[in-house]
């Protein structure tokens, strides 16, 4: 009985550390999508923005502010779909600025593909493909979703001052209030600036989490690490967390940005197929 007891205890043991091991090795990046940025136009910096956000603004871009039509964002991950485990994941975010994206988001154990998560934002209607099942046609996911739209904008921020339907409102010296469209109304993000560095710290809004939920969720957007990518000062690390979870279920490392690409198949097809 002792023997047998050891055996089962040993093969626990086996599958746990293996399972561990799995989760530790990261995934392969998605192949480039292009070899470098299409062509940028720039326009001055507008006048008459809040403090905070003009000083972010002449610290990422200076007094000139590039005109971007699309943005294709992608890195290594790690998401916890469910209870607390952390898995390896690669993303990519195509967008198309201020109107649709398309997320892809691989998770893999031992470097290879487990799952696959494919959501789309598309004129307004939200549709995400998980491996238990389909979501699309629910209001409430349509609003998360342009959330998510605007949020991920921090990684092209010149949309918020160039795109006529975005404006910024005052707060305080390092708070400000970013508004947003959706679909005929107006959505609301607090973001908070950095008072030593000036670069933003958060975004915050009420967003809903599931699609029969009642009452929105606090739904917090840490930028935690800013950096050079290319040559400009970017987004490096993100992430994700609702306020009644207290912990993170995201984490995303960005590892490229290609600006003014034509995005117009891939938002429908994405780089692993329709």
């Amino acid at each position: 009985m002792m023997n047998t007891t050891l055996i089962v205890l040993a093969v626990l043991l086996g599958v746990g550390f293996l399972t561990w091991l799995g989760l530790q090795v990261k995934p392969a990046p998605f192949s480039p999508f292009a070899q470098g940025d299409g062509l940028i136009e720039y326009q001055p910096l507008p006048a008459g923005l809040p403090a905070p956000v003009e000083r972010f603004y002449r610290l990422v871009y200076g007094d000139e502010i590039p005109l971007i039509e699309s943005a294709v964002i992608s890195g290594r991950a790690w998401i916890k779909p469910m209870g607390n485990i952390r898995l390896p994941a690669r993303f990519r975010f195509i967008h198309e600025a201020g109107q649709n994206y398309r997320h892809e988001i691989v998770v893999t154990f031992f470097g290879l593909p487990i799952m696959q998560v494919d959501e789309t934002y598309l004129d307004g209607q939200a549709r995400l493909a998980l491996p238990f099942g389909v979501v699309e046609n629910e209001p409430k996911i349509n609003q998360a979703a342009n959330l998510g739209l605007w949020a991920e904008t921090i990684w092209l921020p010149s949309l918020f001052l160039t795109d006529p339907r975005v404006s910024w409102q005052p707060f305080d010296e390092h708070t400000a209030v970013l508004v947003v469209p959706f679909i005929d109304q107006e959505e609301r993000l607090i973001v908070r600036f950095n008072p030593e560095t000036g670069l933003v710290d958060l975004f915050e809004a009420m967003r809903y989490k599931e699609a029969d939920d009642v009452l929105k969720t606090l739904w917090i957007n840490d930028a935690i690490d800013w950096g050079e990518l290319n040559g400009r000062l970017v987004l490096l690390e993100g992430g994700l967390t609702w306020y009644d979870d207290r912990l993170p279920w995201a984490n995303f490392t960005v590892e490229e940005i290609v600006y003014n690409q034509d995005v117009t198949a891939a938002l429908r097809v994405g780089s692993d197929g329709p």
